[in-house]
């Protein structure tokens, strides 16, 4: 899992910028599937290490450590209702991370996809975006 700062940029920005566009939902929240399929956003964010970046300093943790994780946004939308929607949805949400530096968090490549086909899940359809990071402390 990722840090606890990297966990907040993702989660401000997506509150400042998504504008209600659909429900997001983050890992572990009280979520409620509708008895109708509606389109929302399933969010994870991983964080792969921390590699200690420079050497010299008295004490190692004073040296800078880098984060390295990636935020996947699984766009739901309902089952046979074709890939264009969630594709738009994913881009967008791409969109709003890809090449940024927010607070300490850089946010690099995206993928729509990552070369996977979409997949069925029940009721819904998922188009699973990601957006790699770098967070140094």
């Amino acid at each position: 899992m990722a840090s606890p700062e990297a966990f907040d940029v993702v989660v401000e920005r997506i509150a400042d910028q998504w504008g209600g566009l659909t429900d997001v939902v983050f890992e572990n929240d009280d979520y409620q599937l509708p008895d109708t399929a509606t389109e929302f956003v399933y969010v994870e964010i991983f964080g792969g290490f921390f590699d200690q970046i420079s050497l010299g300093a008295e004490l190692r943790e004073d040296n800078l450590w880098r984060e390295a994780g990636q935020v996947s946004f699984h766009v739901m939308t309902p089952n046979n209702s074709g890939s264009r929607r969630a594709r738009d949805l994913a881009k967008q949400l791409v969109n709003l991370f890809r090449g940024q530096d927010i607070d300490t968090v850089t946010f690099r490549d995206a993928s729509i996809g990552a070369g996977d086909p979409g997949r069925k899940f029940a009721n819904y359809y998922a188009m699973t975006a990601t957006v790699n990071f770098e967070r140094d402390e």
